[in-house]
């Protein structure tokens, strides 16, 4: 793992190489994932059925497309009882954590007794996009499904490949806490391009949220504008603000629940002090040891990790919100202190006992955060996300005289004469 100081005068030139080695990652796979959507839509389920043996060894009938409700009571008899409870609770927070989101609208009238107002619309239907096999994840069905099921969505879907036939049983038990209304076995860019279009099999849907690997992730970003997406998301990140008051064995272990994730993920350390910074790269190196992922672990903190010792907490507030992390832990003392100072960041996890792993199964808010360094412009998935706003405005004779010129002022200056045709014959009658 990289150790960096803002001492050293190449600091800028290392650290912005950093950045962007991960933020540049090239998608060579982009001619390959058009295709794929080209063919869905021009044979449908035939070519789902291609893929998904293909690429998920699966041989599927048109029938089998969908979960049926037989496997999945079958699979959901299997679930240990601890990981039902575990996800009980989950759902329970997640739910209570989004009902305090929920937006309903408003309207006022004017001095002129104009109605002005937002209306509230949920989206009809949703496609949830859940990874499969070793990647396959009850959390990630939670943390997508809930938001739109608070917001009111009628019709949420789920996809999710099953390679080699396997099928996961937690995200069956979440799909059924979450009213989903059909699974599909079907998973990659051919899924995403279901949604989008629609299928004998597939309903076309509405928005399409989830994450994916990277024919996943540009299957979003080529079908955007025909269908909603939530965003394209890269590899996770975290960033810590930790230092000798800090122990150094949570600390590691808290860059490698990252690491973990993808040989893509960045893991980042800002600290003021390089005795600390060698206990955790100690640290680090035990747990590798004992990780049953770590050779991805293993890619991920050498090809992208790093450690910053800092001259000040001014440096580390900076360097923070330079970088945007999707998750912030801040382990010093004092941490509401300097979380007022962080603009920028998905999710801030403050004190010893906040690790991000509780994030992302059953603290509350969302798991789904902006990437990449969007945490600049960015928001994590909230039920703001499946609910649309739609404008009303009702004037009345009064308030259109009293308003009225001055639109058609700036309709004329704009040339628009229409515009101004329009308001004016208004004012006259």
């Amino acid at each position: 793992m990289k150790i960096l100081s803002t001492n050293n005068k190449s600091f800028k030139k290392s650290f912005n190489l950093l950045i962007d080695s991960k933020r540049t990652q090239s998608n060579n796979n982009l001619s390959k994932v058009k295709k794929i959507i080209k063919d869905i839509k021009l044979n449908s389920d035939k070519s789902l059925i291609k893929y998904t043996k293909r690429y998920d060894n699966l041989k599927l009938s048109f029938k089998q497309i969908k979960l049926e409700n037989t496997i999945i009571k079958k699979e959901l008899k299997n679930l240990d009882k601890n990981i039902k409870k575990s996800i009980d609770i989950a759902f329970e927070r997640i739910t209570k954590f989004h009902k305090k989101q929920v937006f309903k609208g408003f309207t006022f009238k004017d001095k002129f007794n104009n109605q002005l107002g937002y209306k509230i619309t949920p989206l009809n239907k949703v496609g949830v996009y859940v990874p499969g096999g070793t990647a396959s994840y009850p959390s990630t069905l939670l943390m997508n499904s809930i938001p739109a099921m608070v917001a009111g969505v009628k019709e949420i879907y789920c996809v999710m490949p099953t390679p080699n036939g396997e099928i996961n049983a937690g995200v069956l038990y979440a799909a059924k806490k979450c009213k989903i209304k059909s699974i599909f076995r079907i998973g990659g860019a051919q899924a995403i391009a279901a949604l989008t279009y629609g299928t004998k099999c597939v309903p076309k849907v509405d928005k399409i949220v989830g994450p994916g690997n990277i024919y996943v992730a540009s299957a979003k970003k080529e079908v955007f504008g025909y269908v909603g997406i939530d965003m394209v998301a890269g590899p996770s990140e975290i960033t810590v603000i930790a230092d000798d008051s800090n122990k150094a064995d949570w600390t590691a272990v808290d860059l490698l629940s990252q690491a973990e994730h993808d040989i893509l993920s960045q893991s980042i350390l800002l600290t003021k002090s390089e005795q600390f910074a060698r206990k955790v790269l100690k640290e680090i190196k035990n747990t590798l040891k004992i990780l049953p992922r770590k050779k991805i672990a293993s890619k991920s903190i050498k090809n992208y990790g790093c450690i910053i010792i800092c001259k000040n907490e001014k440096e580390i507030v900076s360097l923070a919100n330079l970088i945007a992390p999707e998750h912030l832990e801040i382990k010093i003392k004092g941490a509401e202190r300097l979380e007022k100072k962080i603009k920028n960041a998905g999710s801030i996890f403050l004190g010893e006992y906040s690790p991000e792993a509780v994030g992302d199964y059953l603290a509350g808010p969302n798991h789904v955060l902006p990437t990449s360094g969007s945490a600049r412009f960015a928001s994590g998935l909230s039920v703001n996300d499946f609910l649309k706003r739609t404008s009303l405005i009702k004037c009345t004779k009064t308030g259109i005289e009293k308003i009225g010129q001055m639109a058609i002022n700036l309709a004329n200056y704009e040339g628009l004469h229409a515009h101004a045709l329009s308001v004016k014959k208004r004012m006259s009658n």
